[in-house]
């Protein structure tokens, strides 16, 4: 068997993974991309396994360890799609990004005062050109 045809195979799927991940905005087509990438990785590792023909089948075995993190990584990712569900009311990532911290406002009473305050009216600020 030729190293060509499982390598090409292993880097379309990838592209495809990555392709999922940049272009998807629904959390669970990227957890489903990500998927994608990790068994074109483990394509690649038993095509070069048998290709070099391994006594200790080390590929093989990278293989299993790769499934292995793959399920819990679903698990855990599929747990976390589902709280935020919950709490938001929606899985697209778009949505998500309103889960940060917002930066300090004028109107927020923890907001540091002085010389790096954001209101322009806080004491202790100057106005670039005013006499001092």
């Amino acid at each position: 068997m030729h190293l060509v045809y499982p390598a090409v195979l292993s880097a379309l799927l990838f592209c495809t993974g990555i392709y999922g991940v940049l272009a998807r905005r629904n959390a669970i087509l990227v957890l489903m991309s990500v998927e994608l990438m990790l068994n074109a990785v483990n394509l690649d590792l038993v095509a070069f396994d048998v290709w070099l023909r391994d006594t200790l089948h080390a590929g093989q075995a990278l293989t299993l360890f790769t499934i292995a993190i793959a399920a819990a990584e679903i698990g855990i990712g599929l747990a976390v799609v589902l709280a935020v569900y919950r709490a938001r009311g929606t899985i697209a990532v778009d949505a998500l990004r309103d889960t940060a911290e917002p930066p300090y406002g004028p109107e927020d009473p923890e907001a540091p005062e002085g010389p790096g305050s954001t209101d322009p009216a806080a004491p202790g600020t100057r106005t670039p050109g005013a006499a001092a």
